[in-house]
């Protein structure tokens, strides 16, 4: 595709504001969100700063963003109290783009840059992980907390471990405590690599690691409806995105934050709080956990988008249900607050100007239903001393879908080498109840043992066998039939 920046329509003004962020990761949600907001805050604030983005996978889409010179169109698109929102911009935060795997150096060089403030992320929840054969002499390491220990500490090293050198760094991988459980990666990794103590000081008294709650759905690049998209343009995107108009981020902070980073003179919706946990649990087990759920639900049912999810009677009910029976009542909340944040967020899904497909949602599936889902069904059990029928159903499909293959039909797998590799051994065992016993007893996959949780491998032993010669409505049926014997 040609670039944007042959026609000559971005403002040259914000090409020159100082790099303010380091951002890792070039991907759809980042560039909805982050972007927006930054581009807000130059537009609205005096903030002037501009984003440095680092792609952290050896694949992705960092040379469209160089070949447009970091912009690209943000449609925002949906309807709020039944009046229809729509908007097209034009975002122009990114002034810098980079692939550590093929430029290492300006990777490291970007340390740098004293202009620096802030440090985002989105690496998926799987993202923020060790690997054992990272070394300090990869270039790049391999995991994105590696990653960021090395460019961390050729920041240190060149500014001689000055107080002021150092970041607020603001995660927006959806898991818990995320922010601090980046920085056990990063202390993790200076014991392992030895690294002086003077780092670890700089990293623990000149560093500010804010845990953070993001919400915004982001479908991205709009492929069914490209033409009606690119119609509006009178330049070519290889980089548009589409996104929902809501936004909230929530960001657990010193009040200096707040002064630094002045969203309200925006139209973004950040909240700086002493303790995020209370909206995490309303967003992660309501929005994101219905949006996990319905992964290993309706792919296989054949649907591919969430608004097809939400308009298919069987699909639709399944997940309102679950929200409502299965995950609203183990939250300890206001019940009439969480049910009316659940039907804003129905409508959200319904959304008709949003083409969200599950294939994007089915990323790193395991790693999501773990954080997003697991704590749920874990919470219903301890209040009911039973398991939630719609959320273990849900797993058992999951399990079936890892299999690669459905009816004839490939399933649409996007997770860890590892994680694929472990379900095709785990398939080649014939009998539901051995399949479901290795993959609940897999460590790795859930963090704790599942297989020892009282009658759970006989429950998604019967999902498994449900699914062999069913659909999944009949399927949910005769499992549902099987367990209520």
């Amino acid at each position: 595709m040609d670039s944007i920046v042959k026609k000559n329509i971005l403002p040259k003004s914000k090409k020159h504001f100082p790099v303010k962020i380091i951002q890792f990761g070039e991907g759809n949600f980042l560039r909805a969100f982050i972007g927006d907001a930054i581009d807000q805050l130059n537009t609205k604030s005096n903030f002037r700063g501009s984003i440095a983005v680092v792609q952290p996978l050896a694949e992705g889409t960092i040379h469209h963003l160089r070949q447009q010179s970091g912009a690209y169109t943000l449609f925002l698109n949906g309807i709020h109290q039944d009046k229809i929102q729509e908007e097209k911009r034009l975002l122009n935060s990114i002034s810098v783009t980079n692939n550590p795997y093929t430029d290492y150096r300006a990777f490291l060089k970007l340390a740098r840059l004293d202009s620096i403030q802030f440090l985002v992320s989105n690496t998926t929840e799987a993202g923020i992980a060790l690997h054992c054969e990272d070394t300090f002499s990869d270039k790049p390491p391999k995991s994105f907390p590696a990653k960021l220990t090395r460019w961390l500490w050729e920041r240190f090293d060149y500014f001689k471990g000055s107080a002021t050198s150092g970041l607020d760094i603001l995660p927006c991988e959806l898991i818990d405590n995320n922010a601090h459980e980046l920085k056990k990666c990063i202390l993790t990794l200076i014991t392992r690599w030895r690294l002086d103590d003077s780092f670890k000081d700089w990293i623990l008294e000149c560093n500010h690691f804010h845990n953070t709650l993001v919400d915004r759905i982001v479908p991205g690049y709009p492929k069914k409806n490209e033409a009606h998209y690119a119609e509006q343009l009178d330049y070519r995107d290889a980089l548009m995105v589409v996104a929902e108009p809501y936004f909230l981020w929530v960001v657990e902070s010193h009040g200096a934050l707040k002064n630094e980073l002045p969203f309200d003179q925006t139209n973004c919706k950040v909240k700086f709080v002493s303790d995020l946990r209370p909206y995490r649990h309303r967003k992660v087990r309501i929005l994101n956990g219905a949006h996990t759920t319905m992964v290993p639900i309706s792919i296989p049912y054949g649907k591919h988008t969430v608004g097809e999810t939400m308009t298919d009677p069987f699909t639709s009910e399944f997940i309102q249900q679950t929200v409502r029976d299965e995950i609203i009542p183990t939250l300890p909340l206001d019940k009439k607050e969480l049910l009316d944040y659940a039907n804003a967020v129905f409508e959200r899904f319904e959304n008709p100007f949003i083409e969200h497909q599950l294939q994007s949602i089915a990323l790193n599936t395991i790693s999501k239903f773990k954080v997003r889902v697991l704590p749920s069904i874990k919470a219903y059990y301890n209040q009911n001393e039973d398991y939630p029928p719609r959320l273990c159903f849900a797993l058992g499909c999951l399990i079936r879908m890892y299999r690669g293959s459905w009816n004839h039909r490939t399933m649409p797998l996007s997770d860890q080498p590892e994680v694929i590799a472990f379900f095709k051994i785990v398939w080649q065992q014939p009998n539901p109840m051995q399949v479901s016993k290795r993959v609940l007893a897999n460590t790795l996959l859930w963090g704790e043992d599942l297989s020892k949780w009282p009658k759970l491998n006989g429950i998604i032993a019967s999902v498994l066998t449900a699914l062999d010669a069913n659909d999944i409505p009949t399927a949910f049926c005769v499992y549902r039939n099987i367990n209520n014997e």
